[in-house]
């Protein structure tokens, strides 16, 4: 059983806020179920998020609509080959005092958020998208040897375009890496395009209602942490993470063959702490223990953007979601080979 003196939210209250979120986001967005689900993962367990996919399928309404329905502080940055880095993270001002001195005074920029939209994210230099690291990461930020704190909880919801990539600038595996999850935004079906239509091209526009502040998604994310894992769970997640690593002995051969790079403990981190929040977002009945199911149901959004292929594998259009199906249908779910 899950002690909830500490995190301060029962397992049911936790399940009923998640589907509360959810159902408040489906009344703006159309279909992708699994990413608006998979970005309230990465969101409860404080976690940045990359969503890909080709202009007008709906990323920046998304993020924006998560903003309206948490009570946290929204800041957009539309990313552009001319941005600075002390266009997001700010810079010292020299200001007039009463007094007619003059003294440097620092302006904060859009990085000092809760909830920060970083849209289309690969259109800046790399020094741009630099600037983001640390916060990011320490969840500070560094100006002329001055460190301020980003109020937390913070994160990062950022969007890029994997098409039109002439003038881009690809993400850095160590930027990469700092995203907890990179969701691949699909096209919608036929009804749900129809649907679309019919909620973006009338004159309503449903008024949402404000479901969790930060402090209820911090004391989510507590009570995550506190779930139990068996040993045998962690075990085969560990195994999954080791199995992208070409140089593994455990690595099947289509990992030896087209990976360059495996996952780093990071993504075993991500892969473990989305499943035990996937256990307890279940609709029926929140779990108290996280199953190798689990695991499984998040082992794409966790692992794809840290395998980097070889010049083979990019060569025969192999993708990191293919590798991962592959290591989930050969790496056992018992170091032992048991079959239950």
């Amino acid at each position: 059983m899950v002690s909830t003196v500490q995190a301060g939210i029962t397992p049911e209250e936790f399940r009923d806020i998640a589907n509360q979120i959810e159902k408040e986001v489906g009344r703006i967005i159309v279909g992708q179920k699994e990413v608006v689900r998979h970005v309230l993962i990465s969101i409860i367990a404080g976690g940045h998020v990359l969503l890909e996919g080709v202009p007008g399928l709906g990323k920046t309404v998304l993020v924006r609509t998560i903003a309206e329905v948490l009570e946290l502080r929204f800041s957009r940055i539309q990313f552009t080959p001319d941005l600075m880095p002390a266009d997001i993270v700010g810079t010292n001002i020299l200001l007039e005092d009463p007094h007619g001195g003059r003294q440097f005074r620092f302006q904060p920029g859009p990085v000092f958020a809760n909830l920060l939209l970083a849209d289309e994210i690969n259109r800046a230099t790399p020094k741009t998208q630099s600037a983001l690291l640390e916060a990011m990461q320490e969840r500070t930020v560094t100006v002329a040897n001055q460190t301020y704190r980003v109020e937390r909880p913070f994160f990062v919801l950022a969007t890029q375009n994997p098409i039109d990539m002439e003038g881009t600038y690809p993400l850095p595996e160590a930027q990469l890496d700092r995203f907890f999850f990179k969701l691949n935004v699909g096209f919608p079906k036929e009804d749900e395009l129809m649907e679309i239509l019919g909620r973006t091209t009338s004159g309503d526009k449903p008024v949402l209602s404000k479901i969790a502040d930060g402090q209820k998604i911090t004391a989510m994310g507590e009570l995550a942490r506190l779930m139990v894992v068996s040993p045998d769970v962690q075990n085969y997640a560990a195994r999954l993470v080791l199995s992208t690593h070409p140089e593994s002995e455990s690595a099947p051969p289509i990992t030896k063959q087209y990976v360059r790079f495996g996952s780093s403990p990071r993504g075993a981190q991500a892969l473990m702490l989305a499943a035990k929040i996937v256990a307890l977002m279940e609709e029926a009945e929140p779990r108290y223990n996280v199953s190798f199911d689990d695991i499984k149901a998040v082992a794409h959004e966790a692992l794809r953007h840290r395998l980097i292929l070889n010049f083979e594998g990019e060569a025969e259009g192999v993708t990191t979601d293919s590798v991962i199906d592959e290591i989930i249908k050969v790496v056992p779910l018992y170091k032992d080979g048991r079959k239950t």
